[in-house]
């Protein structure tokens, strides 16, 4: 599973989600991406279950670009204890993803297997999510 090495500091706010993604809204490293339609918290689990998904029905035969990283840890404090006494433990990691961002890429396949492989891949996501090729990410935004 995905998490960071180590970390400046041990927990974080919880933030917001406002508005769509400026950074990462392209398909950089593959000729065909998976966007976020909606804002959302992707658990290093289900990145995971994504990446495997996608390798599985493509039989290793092209490449998976992972453009999301879990590097905000989300705690918990365990069942039982009463209100106060501090944060919890930081118990997973999520990747915080906005409106319009690029989660994966997939290069090196034709564009039926990759469509699919992106479709299997989505089920295993908490969002709704689109199918792009590369320079056509924001067409929708033209028209």
């Amino acid at each position: 599973m995905l998490m960071p090495k180590r970390t400046k500091h041990r927990k974080v706010h919880r933030g917001r989600m406002k508005g769509s993604a400026r950074k990462g809204n392209t398909v950089s490293y593959g000729e065909f991406g998976m966007k976020a339609l909606e804002p959302a918290w992707i658990t290093s689990n289900q990145i995971e279950a994504a990446r495997v998904a996608m390798n599985r029905y493509m039989k290793r035969g092209g490449n998976v670009y992972i453009k999301i990283f879990p590097d905000k840890p989300i705690t918990k404090k365990p069942i039982g204890v009463r209100m106060g006494k501090g944060k919890g433990t930081p118990e997973y990691w999520v990747a915080v993803v906005k409106r319009d961002r690029i989660m994966f890429e997939i290069g090196g396949v034709s564009l039926e297997v990759a469509k699919e492989a992106m479709r299997l891949a989505a089920h295993k996501l908490p969002i709704k999510c689109k199918f792009v090729v590369k320079g056509e990410e924001n067409e929708s935004k033209r028209s």
